[in-house]
């Protein structure tokens, strides 16, 4: 990533991957991940937790890869650019998020094993670019 605009996350999967398609039959994946903090309390000697909640999002090989592979709990390493998407509502209020275009996802091994196949590679155009697709 070249931009000064990037993130590496650790977190665990709240939910199964959903896996859809743009009209053109571009696949998306869209997940979201729970980040712990933990930190010691100086004074009560006691640990502090705190957890913040990111949604995450894939495009193409990596969409279907991610939805295949991940799981509600699997706990995950994403690497990505944050992304700001606005929308209105129905009553015209404006609405906004941070979300996280993810570049890279694989699974932690802190705590867990995983057996990696690689998949053939498909003809076609390089898909080295993981830019979100315009107007979507």
């Amino acid at each position: 990533m070249s931009s000064g605009n990037s993130v590496t996350l650790v977190g665990n999967v709240i939910r199964d991957p959903e896996l859809r398609f743009t009209p053109s039959g571009l696949a998306s994946c869209n997940f979201s991940i729970a980040v712990n903090r933990r930190k010691l309390n100086q004074q009560t000697q006691e640990w502090d937790e705190s957890t913040s909640f990111f949604d995450v999002t894939c495009w193409r090989e990596m969409a279907e890869n991610a939805s295949e592979s991940l799981h509600k709990g699997s706990r995950v390493i994403v690497t990505g650019r944050l992304e700001q998407r606005t929308w209105e509502t129905p009553d015209g209020d404006k609405r906004s998020k941070v979300q996280i275009v993810a570049e890279e996802v694989g699974p932690s091994l802190r705590w867990a094993s995983a057996q990696v196949s690689k998949n053939e590679r498909r003809s076609g155009p390089s898909d080295h670019s993981v830019a979100a697709p315009t107007g979507g």
